[in-house]
């Protein structure tokens, strides 16, 4: 069974996995997998649907046990962002916030604080008594982010949370993720199946296929990251190339992966 916690070193890491399996019946989705996550490091993972990203996840989270192997979190919470924001339709956008600091036993003389900042820090705070009927599926998931956020996560894991929304809206949370994770410096681990996403935003591309990792990219362009930066694009096509070797697919099976959205300019006071 996966092991969470035990002892940390001050420079440990904020995620080790050692030797992590899973099975659903006879399916082997996780085979023998080893990853570690340096402490503030934003790593992408990607891969095909299938790959076993989504169980990797919810193990880290303890959302699901492990039929074998080891996972070591560096003594910090882990929050969890899903494609859905999962807001509660009844409480406004404050509200949904409040339910999940109660939960996570956060003190309530620090609950103000917490909102007040993570709200600015979405572009939210003139929307804190809007219900989520209200607001646009950007702005539910930026409401559902500012949750994730206030229970004070060390690590954040991220499921595809942008890949049900419209490419002008994703793109723009895409950009500002990176500046809130610049400001706020969690752990992320961010899964997707999309190479230009996880190029524009990642320290390090994880590639998954049929339940293991295959490869690792390390993405060294400088921050801040220009979106329409031709060094994203050429790491974009390296990933791109690898990742269709790692998975054993032909160069003509690209058309998987989705596309490299065209240039579109970014207005950083639009909310989607």
């Amino acid at each position: 069974m996966a092991a969470q916690g035990g002892t940390v070193k001050a420079d440990a890491p904020a995620i080790a996995i050692a030797g992590l399996e899973k099975h659903f019946g006879t399916l082997k989705v996780l085979a023998d997998l080893d990853l570690v996550v340096a402490d503030k490091e934003l790593v992408c993972i990607l891969g095909p649907s299938g790959s076993g990203k989504s169980t990797l996840l919810n193990i880290i989270a303890g959302l699901e046990t492990a039929d074998a192997g080891n996972v070591t979190l560096g003594g910090k919470r882990v929050g969890y962002l899903f494609q859905e924001p999962r807001l509660l339709p009844w409480l406004t956008a404050e509200r949904n916030v409040d339910f999940a600091l109660q939960g996570c036993a956060v003190p309530a003389a620090r609950w103000g604080e917490l909102k007040d900042h993570y709200f600015a820090l979405a572009g939210l705070s003139e929307f804190r008594n809007y219900y989520p009927h209200q607001l646009s599926g950007g702005m539910r998931q930026r409401v559902a982010l500012v949750r994730s956020l206030c229970v004070e996560p060390g690590i954040l894991l991220m499921d595809e949370p942008f890949g049900g929304l419209d490419e002008l809206t994703a793109r723009r949370l895409r950009v500002d993720l990176l500046r809130i994770w610049r400001e706020s410096r969690k752990t992320i681990v961010f899964v997707t199946h999309n190479a230009y996403e996880a190029c524009y935003l990642a320290d390090r591309v994880v590639v998954m296929a049929h339940g293991r990792i295959r490869d690792e990219i390390a993405v060294n362009i400088p921050r801040p990251r220009d979106y329409d930066d031709p060094a994203v694009f050429d790491v974009n096509r390296d990933v791109v190339r690898r990742f269709l070797a790692a998975a054993e697919l032909q160069p003509e099976h690209a058309s998987a992966l989705p596309p490299v959205p065209n240039p579109v300019s970014h207005s950083p006071g639009g909310l989607p």
